[in-house]
């Protein structure tokens, strides 16, 4: 029987290779099991890389729709978001979608970050908004759209992300997180507000922008969500954290000097501390937020499980291959230039191509396959040593689905570092944390 000391929580993980749902008790034990619906972002030649607003907000209704199926008779006291970030979509005056969801890795505005770098001083808007200029990034994107889709920026009556789009269409609300706004690039990190300068340059007004509600701020299901999910009726909503600041939280890493290292899709690095946005934030790394008060300093690659995934596919690889990558020696004569999904940090080139190169006869695809891996440690190791100019990284916790499911790259990141790292306890790091975060709203615990 459910009580008020033992309340319940859905936790909803909208990933960009799947969405996630599942009950939590007030103790962040499961409930049940954790649905898992998978899906694909639609590539293309230009550098697209989409997906349909409408297919992806049904489907995390049906994961919804089968977590609190098979739950008639409970009540939810909160709903706990986590979603991608960086993702832009546009509603019109009726909320339908203008846009498709363009994910990190849309390129197609590249030219418009370095029409940025051109026009400001990157520098001090680094410094300002936590971010680069890059085609990942809302400005960049803004900018393309405004200028090679100007019937779109017309007709859009307000910017989103994603999770924003997804809330206002289950739950009514498309306030955004203080969290979900800071990694757009165009976020004031120190005031926790959109960035004047750049939405001056671009040429939006702030009311086309997601308002931003505090983490005191309290959202609640529309009268249609209620009666679709009656067990909704007295939760709270709380908007979605960026998945990263999740996945931090979820393997425990909750102050300076405690590392996450994460390979799922993409790869990154990252810690998280209470206190104010680093005043020298170092070059090549990104500063965003869980909230007001936590902030997340860290670097993330384009290139992770998704690089393995390919190399996989066009050497026609499968099975387990654990072993061959244990008992294979690495060959120096093979390169491979770890850029196939383009680079972000540390360098944030637009132009940066994949390669592989020194391949001949003498070599099959666990030889690519493994000097990848070489590779993609190389520029974790880039990213820990930036971090180190910030603060010394005591211990690094181990994240995400691909590391867990080659121990070898784990070891050959180990090499490079020269640190040991942890194997997380928790295998849904970024669903743990949405769990955490509600069980803090709870006062069940202190973060």
């Amino acid at each position: 029987m459910q009580t008020d000391e033992n309340p319940l929580i859905l936790a909803i993980d909208n990933g960009s290779s799947s969405v996630r749902a599942g009950l939590f008790d007030g103790d962040g034990r499961p409930v049940g099991e954790v649905v898992k619906l998978k899906r694909t972002f639609q590539k293309g030649a230009d550098g697209e890389s989409e997906l349909n607003p409408t297919a992806a907000i049904v489907q995390t209704r049906n994961a919804v729709d089968r977590v609190l199926s098979a739950h008639p008779g409970i009540f939810v006291r909160f709903v706990s978001f986590c979603a991608f970030w960086h993702s832009l979509c546009g509603l019109d005056s009726n909320n339908e979608p203008t846009t498709p969801i363009l994910g990190w890795a849309d390129t197609r505005a590249r030219e418009y970050s370095t029409m940025l770098k051109q026009k400001f001083d990157e520098i001090q808007v680094h410094e300002r908004t936590g971010a680069h200029f890059h085609s990942s990034f809302w400005p960049a994107k803004m900018l393309w759209i405004r200028e090679e889709r100007p019937d779109i920026w017309k007709r859009t009556a307000r910017w989103l992300s994603f999770s924003d789009s997804c809330q206002l269409k289950l739950f009514g609300d498309a306030r955004t997180s203080v969290s979900m706004a800071s990694a757009t690039g165009i976020f004031d990190q120190a005031r926790c507000t959109w960035d004047e300068e750049l939405l001056r340059f671009i040429g939006i007004d702030e009311s086309l922008m997601p308002e931003i509600v505090t983490r005191e701020g309290v959202i609640r299901p529309s009268r249609e969500a209620i009666a679709r999910w009656p067990q909704l009726a007295n939760a709270r909503i709380l908007p979605a954290i960026g998945d990263g600041a999740a996945d931090t939280l979820g393997a425990g890493c909750t102050k300076l000097g405690e590392a996450v290292l994460m390979i799922g899709t993409s790869a990154s690095m990252r810690m998280m501390y209470e206190g104010e946005p680093p005043q020298h934030l170092p070059d090549g790394l990104w500063s965003y937020r869980l909230d007001e008060r936590r902030i997340v300093i860290g670097g993330a690659l384009s290139d992770g499980g998704n690089l393995i995934t390919l190399l996989r596919r066009k050497y026609g690889i499968n099975g387990d291959i654990n072993r061959e990558l244990a008992h294979r020696k690495r060959d120096e004569s093979l390169r491979v230039e770890p850029f196939f999904f383009g680079e972000r940090c540390t360098g944030y080139r637009e132009d940066a191509k994949g390669e592989i190169l020194g391949f001949d006869d003498r070599h099959d695809g666990i030889d690519v396959i493994l000097v990848a891996m070489h590779a993609i440690a190389d520029r974790l190791a880039d990213i820990a040593e930036r971090l180190e100019r910030f603060a010394p990284v005591e211990s690094i916790k181990a994240s995400g689905g691909t590391l867990r499911e080659y121990p070898v790259w784990r070891e050959i990141i180990e090499a490079k570092l020269r640190k040991t790292i942890t194997p997380s306890n928790t295998r849904e790091s970024s669903l743990r944390g949405t769990v955490l975060l509600a069980l803090e709203r709870l006062g069940k615990m202190e973060l």
